[in-house]
């Protein structure tokens, strides 16, 4: 028990490291959450810090998902144990502590921890973004179109209900987070991947 405990506590503060954050810092840009959406995540970073910048925070963003995933499955395998520690690093990077629970909206991380469990429905909600954002130039909309079908996805191919458990909470939470973009989605004035505003 006290080894499950330490390994949700280290996943939440893991995932409490905010990237984006910590990233424009190191290159001497400003704090994202002052910037264009107001987010700290990949997509606003790539609006004023360049798509290098924006790659960077959405690799460590995904690690930040995976690397807990990774590590609780060496230490102890068990399903149950692995969804929680899944969700700690999720709701980490949701509610960070180091930065004051303002988080980015959690599609990179969450991918993180859809690829540490289940790697096939990774692969295939990456390409769900891929194609929905590519048709449509809008990230939130890729993302949510991800975050539809991610407990679809587990429900079918995983053979674990903690699985499908943990996914459905994920995709909640992440449309939940992505509330103020479904606004501006149904109003026409969301920002797309090339845009500077």
């Amino acid at each position: 028990m006290m080894i499950s405990i330490a390994l949700c506590l280290l996943a939440y503060f893991f995932g409490s490291l905010s990237s984006a954050i910590i990233l424009c810092r190191l290159s001497g840009l400003p704090d994202p959450r002052t910037q264009g959406s107001g987010n700290p995540g990949a997509t606003n970073v790539l609006r004023f810090g360049g798509k290098r910048l924006a790659a960077q925070v959405l690799l460590s963003d995904t690690l930040k998902g995976l690397l807990p995933v990774l590590f609780a499955a060496w230490i102890d395998g068990t399903t149950s144990v692995l969804a929680a520690v899944a969700l700690c690093a999720f709701l980490g990077h949701l509610y960070p502590v180091f930065f004051g629970f303002q988080g980015g909206k959690g599609v990179a991380t969450g991918l993180g921890v859809i690829l540490g469990l289940m790697w096939p429905i990774g692969l295939a909600l990456i390409a769900t973004w891929i194609i929905v954002a590519a048709i449509s130039r809008i990230s939130s909309l890729g993302a949510l179109v991800a975050a539809v079908a991610a407990p679809f996805y587990a429900w079918t191919l995983s053979e674990h209900n903690q699985y499908v458990i943990l996914t459905i909470i994920i995709s909640i939470l992440l449309i939940w987070r992505h509330r103020s973009n479904i606004q501006k989605l149904f109003a026409g004035t969301e920002n797309k991947v090339d845009s500077s505003a």
